[in-house]
This record gives structure tokens, sequence and C-alpha cells, in this order.
């Protein structure tokens, strides 16, 4: 055989390769060096080609890297190679000499491919550096190149840069409207979105994926659960199960369990749920929806667990206060040979927290430093300082806060602030108080902590200054509200609410477990009412807390029996939660909160979070 016939037959073997031949791929780059055709054209370029496909990114490299004179087309390989193996900063990086060292001229493909990384690493300064580039290039009107440059500048959060674009194309296609339809909706820009999904010539599923994935992204979750159900009524075809994790998502992040539960139907109907990364959303859903128990039963379901198997299960069992599980969870992922990564150890240092374990959560934030070397983050200090303030070590946090190496945010420093109110250090509180007032804060919430202090220490002349403040800044206290999903509807609840429909049923009931509960023992805690009022004025406070109110509406209207799920948007109070034990034990009734802080089992008088929150 000739070694033309050798090239050739080579060549055809490279091309038919697909990405789960590795091996093959590294076995014929050896026998091509051995019959000396390494630099027969166009087998090089094939070969990285090949190794893109087959995963092998370090070979590709060292491969570009040994190729005397690299054309367009080995360019455009190792560009793509580098962004379908998640580096694009490597992309970026290497892409700068054939910007500017090299006599090369990239053409559309390596300008799409360089737009594409800049795109994935919402990179806005690189990417417009990129677009001036293809301005003074001959493919400024390509219309390939202006549908990455649409996608880019969405993905960078500057959807009018995209628009500017996408009006400039001469023929527009269904990638460009789905990149800006996308950048819209991903932005928040609903109605902006919505105009323009209506006017698109024809809506496949990624334009329908780009709506509903945008608008859970942006917090529009309702919005896109409306558009996956009228995506179902128009019968589109779901080929790729992307946009089902985008609607297990909006049901996770507004804690619908009943239609977080229709989902997993539609999953399991469709096929998908062997499908690691839908896995993954329904373990997370049920979680953040307060059933842990499912949660389990799907990862333990489940034929193969990558990380973020494993870490949304130690979170989710971490937040339903099952620290110890938590942990047992944890050994058992490293015995499996997967490794934990950044979020795994937030969970982990978490579950310490909420469960006291300091010597644990101290060898946990060691160990991911020195054995798996990640380099502590601001929450990772954040939740470390959260286990030294939930345990009464706070000279400990006090240290960690003045000597870690990351800047401590405003919410870092009223976390510490919050444990002194906590712990009764009411001096500590007050010096730090007095600090973080000094620094001006910007977020509401932490003039209301600061309020409270100097509320609780009868400093009612701070308080004073405090609201002045307040006034000044235009900072307005975020209401309390509960929302309780009973299946068929689900309902807002604020606190202090009197003009509800059900108003006499639900005060009815409450003041009958008022009555059972004083028989019992029960004396209302009003150290959370932090305004200069009688007692008996203080009382009545409590008494329209929003997770009362929704715990009795839940009792009056659930089916018998069920558990009664809500979410509180902030944390909830001590006399609250010692009220909703004793409810649980009147009615023997399950009742799940999700506050601001975690995750709450009521059930015959006690609290899955030992009253450790």
């Amino acid at each position: 055989m000739t070694f033309s016939q050798h090239a050739h037959a080579i060549q055809s073997q490279l091309t038919s390769l697909s990405r789960h031949t590795p091996f093959i791929t590294t076995k014929l780059h050896a026998h091509i060096i051995k019959l000396g055709l390494h630099h027969s054209h166009p087998l090089p370029n094939t070969l990285l080609h090949s190794y893109g496909k087959s995963g092998l990114i370090n070979h590709a490299l060292q491969l570009f890297d040994e190729m005397p004179q690299p054309n367009l087309i080995s360019w455009s390989s190792i560009l793509t190679s580098c962004n379908i193996s998640n580096l694009p900063h490597i992309a970026l990086s290497i892409s700068r000499t054939i910007l500017t060292t090299t006599p090369l001229i990239p053409d559309h493909f390596v300008f799409a491919s360089i737009v594409k990384a800049c795109a994935n690493l919402s990179a806005l300064r690189q990417g417009k550096q990129v677009h001036a580039h293809i301005l003074l290039s001959s493919f400024s009107n390509d219309d390939i190149v202006k549908s990455s440059l649409i996608d880019m500048y969405a993905k960078c959060g500057v959807p009018d840069y995209a628009r500017t674009v996408f009006n400039s194309i001469s023929k527009l296609n269904v990638v460009s409207w789905t990149a800006m339809i996308h950048g819209y909706a991903k932005s928040g820009r609903k109605y902006e979105a919505l105009k323009l999904f209506d006017q698109m010539p024809e809506r496949n599923l990624f334009a329908w994926t780009a709506m509903i994935s945008g608008f859970v992204q942006s917090g529009y979750g309702i919005d896109g659960l409306h558009l996956f159900l009228e995506m179902r009524r128009e019968g589109v075809d779901i080929v790729d199960p992307l946009v089902l994790s985008s609607a297990v998502g909006a049901c996770a992040n507004l804690a619908i369990w009943e239609l977080g539960k229709q989902m997993h139907g539609v999953v399991m109907t469709l096929g998908y749920e062997s499908c690691v990364f839908i896995s993954n959303a329904l373990i997370d859903m049920y979680a953040k929806c307060s059933d842990i128990v499912a949660a389990k039963d799907v990862f333990c379901r489940m034929l193969r667990m990558d990380v973020v198997s494993w870490t949304s299960i130690i979170v989710g069992t971490a937040q339903h206060g099952q620290a110890e599980e938590a942990l047992a969870l944890y050994n058992d992922m490293v015995s499996a040979g997967v490794k934990p990564n950044e979020v795994t150890f937030v969970g982990l240092i978490y579950a310490c927290s909420h469960a006291g374990l300091v010597s644990k959560g101290r060898n946990l934030f060691k160990s991911m430093v020195e054995d798996y070397g990640i380099r502590p983050s601001l929450q990772h200090y954040t939740c470390l300082l959260d286990l030294f303030s939930r345990s009464g070590y706070l000279d400990d946090a006090e240290n960690l806060i003045r000597t870690m190496p990351v800047n401590p945010d405003e919410p870092t420093w009223a976390a510490l602030l919050s444990a002194c109110k906590r712990h009764g250090k009411t001096d500590m509180a007050i010096r730090i108080a007095d600090n973080l007032l000094n620094s001006k804060p910007e977020d509401p919430s932490t003039y209301i902590l600061l309020s409270n202090i100097y509320a609780g220490a009868g400093m009612w002349e701070n308080v004073s200054k405090v609201r002045k403040l307040m006034m000044v800044m235009e900072v307005k206290r975020v209401p309390g509200y509960s929302c309780i999903d009973l299946g068929k509807e689900s309902h807002v609840f604020y606190a202090g609410e009197t003009s509800h429909p059900m108003r006499d049923e639900i005060e009815g009931l409450l003041r009958k477990f008022d009555a059972e509960m004083k028989k019992i023992g029960y004396v209302p805690d009003t150290s959370s009412v932090l305004h200069d009022m009688d007692q008996q004025e203080k009382e009545r406070h409590l008494f329209w807390h929003s997770e009362r109110l929704a715990v009795a509406y839940g009792l009056l209207k659930a089916v018998p029996g069920t558990i009664i799920r809500i979410v509180k948007n902030l944390r909830v109070c001590g006399d609250c939660h010692t009220v909703l034990k004793l409810i649980s034990t009147i009615t023997s009734r399950e009742i799940y909160v999700r506050d601001s802080s975690r995750y709450h089992h009521f059930k015959d008088g006690s609290c899955s979070c030992n009253d450790f929150w």
C-alpha cells in the first residue's frame, strides 16, 4: 500500500470515529507517526478534530502546539474542542495569537468560536474587542458571526446590544431568534421577550426552551410554567430534556410540591428519568419542596451519580436537619471516587453549623483546602462563621471575620451581629452594630437588625437614628409573608393581614389553638416584638404572624391528614416556632415550613431543627 493509500485509509477511520473511542484515536495517532504521515495534509487536522470529539482535549492542545503552521481548519477545530470541553478560558487565551500575531485572517467559523468562548465566560469586555475585530474584517455582515454575537451579548446581560446586531441581520434564522428571545427573557425583559416570541415565524422546541429557561432564571417562574403548559397544549415534541429541567427548577424555586410531582410524572412518561441532570433537578426540587424522602428515592434510583447528584442530596439532607446523614453521604461519595466541589463543602459546613458540630466543621474546611485544593470563597467563610456563631464561639467568629483573606461583606457582618443578639452578647452586639451603622449599609434587612439590636438594649435614641436613616435612604422593610401550597391553589398571607375572606374562620381556629396551648403551659414569647408597646399589644402582634395564618388556612382547607407545606420569606420567630410545634401535637398533623434560614418539619410537638436555627 502506498503512502497516499495509507493516509487515505487512516483519514477515513478518523473521520468515522465517535466521541466514545479515545483509545482508537491515540492508537491511530501512534500509527500515523510510525508511518511518517504526521505532516501529511489533511491528517493532522482530522486527528485534531477526532481528539476534540473524543474528549481528549490535552492531546488536542499538544498536537496543535506541535503543528508548524496551523491553518484556519486547525484553529476552528481547537477552539471548538475547547468550547465543547467546557474550557472557554483556554479558547479565549489561545485566540489572541490568531487575532494579533499570525498572518492568518480568521474566517467566520473561527470568529464564531471565539465569540462563543466569550459568551460562555460572560466576558463582555473581550467580546466587544472581538466584535471590533469582526467589524474590521470581511465577515462583518456574515449571519453566522452575527448570530454568535447575539448569543454572546444576551449571555453577558446586555440584550440591547444583542438587539442592535439582531436588527442588522438580513436573513434571520431560528438560532438568531432563539438567542435574542433568551437574552430578553434571562434579563427579566418579559414583555419584550413575549412580543418577539409571538413574532417568531416558526417556534421550535429550542425557542420554547429559551423562553421558559430565561423566565425561570430571571425569577418569573410562574410565567415560565404557564409557557410550559402552553407548549404542551400545542403538542411540541420534547426531543431534548433541557426544557424539563427548567420547568422542574421553577417548581423547586416556588416550592410547588404538587406541580413538581406532576412534572416528575411527565419526565417518567417521556422516558427521561434516567437522564442525570433531570434526576439532579428532581432531587433539588423535592428537597426544596420539603419532601426529602422523595429526593432520596430519586437519588437511590439513579444508575449513575455525578458530583451534582451527590452534592444535591447532601445539601438537601443538611438543610432538612439531617446532619449525620449528610456527613455519611459525603463519606459514600468519596468512597465512590467522586471528587467533591465547592458547593459540596458549602452543604457540609452548613450541616455542621445547624447541628453544632464545630470540630467536624473545622476539619472539613481544612480538608477542602489541603486535600482538594479548593480555595475558600466568601460563602465558605460565611458558613464557617455561621458554625462558630450558632455554637456560641463568638470570639472565634469575630477573629475569623477580621482575618479571612476575602473582604467580609455586609451580610457577613450582619450574620455575626444576629448571632450576638441570639446569644445575648449585648456589649459585643452594640460594638459591632455601631461599626456596621458607620459603614452606611445598603440592605434594608441590616437596618431592621440594627434597629432590633438597639431596641433590645433599650437604646431608643439609636433606634430613632436608624429609622431616620432608613427614611433618608428610602429603605423599606420587607413585609413578612407565607405561601401555602394546596395542590390546586397556592395562597399568600402577609403578616397582620385582616382582610382575608376567611378571616373570621382563621381567627376563630387560632384563638381555639391559643386557648388549648395556654392550658398546657404556653406563654407567648414577645422578645421578637421590638416595638415600644404594652404586653397585650405585643401578643396581638404575634397572633397575626403570616405563618400562623397560613397554617390555620391549610388546616381549614386541605384534605384531612395531609401534610401542610408553607414557604416563609423571613426567619420563623421563636414564638411561632413554639406555636407550630404545639399545633402539630394538637392536630396530629405534620407541618413543613421552609423559611429564609432552613427547613422545619413539625411533628408530634417537635421540630427537625431541634430548636437550633
